[in-house]
């Protein structure tokens, strides 16, 4: 691990190199913009050379994902705040996607994710197996008892494919003119809600 440079305090460990070209990464992105931001302007920002980075991460993308990642995890635990005391599975996958139709586009490091193209979370990366892991996992944490909503584990991975398939479209092809926060409740609670409603008896249909 390159120790030269890092404004005089070399990291002790690699977890801390990494961390520090993460953060110093963010700080580029809101000085620059992220299509502007280069590996040389991330080196540049800690004092250390370009192969110092690259000795933690390949690629620029690749340290962007990173940041946008770190900014899903304080998205999560906020999402989870706000809906707390909501346990009717429809009515809380209904408030957590108005949430995030309303918060993403406001969140820098969380909104990455819309400027990353086809491999973040809100491009094709959307339906890896890996990104709707996440999102089950992230369901999980919903207030809402989802065994006792007839709602078991290989139902949550298809809720949380539908709800990124729902969430990219949403976020990277509003409507037009856009739609506000009742229209958008509403238009869910017409289309989605009903899917979650008796889920017991419709999630595993006779063949």
């Amino acid at each position: 691990m390159g120790h030269h440079g890092w404004g005089g305090r070399p990291p002790a460990s690699d977890a801390e190199a990494r961390q520090r070209i993460i953060d110093a990464t963010a700080r580029c992105i809101d000085r620059h913009g992220v299509t502007k931001t280069t590996l040389s302007d991330v080196a540049g920002e800690l004092g250390v050379t370009r192969q110092t980075v690259y000795r933690h991460f390949g690629r620029i993308s690749d340290i962007i994902g990173e940041v946008a990642a770190q900014g899903a995890e304080s998205f999560v635990d906020l999402m989870i705040a706000h809906l707390q005391g909501i346990t009717d599975p429809a009515e809380a996958v209904v408030e957590g996607m108005v949430f995030c139709v309303r918060t993403i586009p406001t969140e820098p490091r969380l909104s990455l994710l819309l400027q990353l193209g086809d491999t973040t979370a809100f491009g094709r990366g959307a339906t890896t197996r890996e990104t709707i892991a996440y999102g089950a996992k992230m369901l999980q944490r919903f207030p809402v008892d989802w065994a006792a909503a007839g709602i078991d584990e290989d139902d949550l991975n298809g809720l949380a494919e539908i709800i990124m398939r729902l969430l990219t479209s949403l976020l990277q092809h509003p409507s037009e003119p856009p739609q506000d926060e009742t229209r958008l409740r509403t238009f869910l609670h017409r289309w989605l809600a009903p899917a979650l409603s008796g889920t017991s008896a419709s999630a595993h249909p006779r063949s």
